[in-house]
C-alpha cells in the first residue's frame, strides 16, 4: 500500500510579534492559512525507516536522515518501518513552513494508516512551533509561539493566491534578532478581531521590515506584487516569500505571467486558499 499526501504551503496572513519571552522564544499572534499546493509525500511500508528526497529544492536538505521527517517518524512509532519519499517543491527557509508542512503531512499519513496518540498536538509542537497548525492545515489563529490554536471564520476559502520568492533563503533566527535590535522590537498591538478577511486586511507582518534589511529583494517582490493590483500583498512568516491575494483567478494568473516575464529567476506558485 502506498500513502500519499500534499504538504500544504503555510502562509501567515498576519503576524504580530508581541514580545520576546524569557525562554528566548517570541510571543506571537498570527493568522495561519494554507495553499492547496506544496510538497508531495509518498510512503510505503518497509523493513526499516528510510527517507528519500527529490524535487527542485531537494539539494537544500543536507541530510535527509536528520531532518524533521526523521524526527516525526521517531515521535510517532509504528508497527513497521516506513519508506517516505519527499518531493521538495517549496523553497527552504522561505516563510512557507515547508518542513513543518512536511511533518504535518506525514502525521496525517500515519493517522490514515493506523491511529495517532491522544497527545498528537503536544508531540507535533515538540517538532516545531508551526507543526500543530500544519497537522490539519486549516485556517487558524495561532498564539503563544504559534502552538495555541483558535478557530476563525474562514471567509477567504478559495481565494486566488500568488506566492513569489527570490530564491534567497532567509533563516528565521536573524530576522527575529533584527526585529529586537536597537530597541525596535516593540509591541505594535494585538491581532485584529473578526473574520479571516478582516484580520488579514487590518493586520500586518512585524517581521517584514527586519527581513527586508537582511534580504532587500523582499521589498522588490512586494513592489512588483503591488503593481499587479491585488487586494492584499504581504510577506509570509520571516520571509522571503511574499504573497498576493486577488479577486479572481484571471487577475492572479495575469499577475503571475507579468512577474514571470519581468523576473524569470524568481520562484512562484499559484493556488487557492484552503
Amino acid at each position: 500500500m502506498t500513502l500519499t499526501e500534499t504538504a500544504y504551503a503555510k502562509i501567515n496572513l498576519a503576524l504580530h510579534v508581541r514580545r520576546r519571552r524569557e525562554d528566548g522564544y517570541h510571543e506571537l499572534e498570527t493568522l495561519f492559512a494554507f495553499v492547496d499546493g506544496g510538497d508531495r509525500l509518498a510512503a510505503e511500508f518497509a523493513g526499516e525507516d528510510r527517507i528519500t528526497v527529490s524535487g527542485e529544492f531537494a539539494g537544500a536538505l543536507d541530510n535527509p536522515f536528520d531532518n524533521i521527517l526523521a524526527h516525526t517518524l521517531t515521535k510517532f512509532p509504528r508497527g513497521e518501518g516506513w519508506h517516505v519519499h519527499l518531493e521538495k517543491n517549496l523553497p527552504v527557509a522561505a516563510g512557507l513552513g515547508g518542513g513543518s508542512a512536511d511533518a504535518g503531512a506525514l502525521i496525517r499519513m500515519i493517522a490514515e494508516a493506523q491511529s495517532v496518540p491522544n497527545d498528537v498536538m503536544q508531540r507535533a509542537a515538540a517538532l516545531g512551533a508551526d507543526v500543530p497548525a500544519c497537522v490539519w492545515s486549516d485556517m487558524k489563529i495561532g498564539r503563544g509561539t504559534g502552538t495555541e490554536l483558535e478557530r476563525v471564520d474562514n471567509d477567504l476559502k478559495g481565494t486566488p493566491i500568488l506566492l513569489v520568492n527570490p530564491r534567497v533563503p532567509v533563516p528565521t533566527g536573524p530576522v527575529f534578532k533584527a526585529w529586537a535590535k536597537d530597541g525596535k522590537g516593540k509591541d505594535g498591538g494585538a491581532l485584529p478581531t473578526g473574520s479571516a478577511r478582516e484580520i488579514a486586511t487590518n493586520g500586518r507582518n512585524d517581521l517584514e521590515a527586519p527581513a527586508i534589511a537582511i534580504c532587500p529583494p523582499v521589498a522588490d517582490i512586494l513592489a512588483a506584487l503591488a503593481d499587479t493590483a491585488p487586494w492584499l500583498a504581504r510577506m509570509s512568516g520571516s520571509g522571503a516569500t511574499c504573497f498576493a491575494l486577488y479577486a479572481d483567478t484571471a487577475a492572479r494568473d495575469a499577475a503571475a505571467a507579468d512577474i514571470a516575464a519581468r523576473q524569470p529567476d524568481w520562484w512562484q506558485m499559484t493556488g487557492l486558499l484552503r
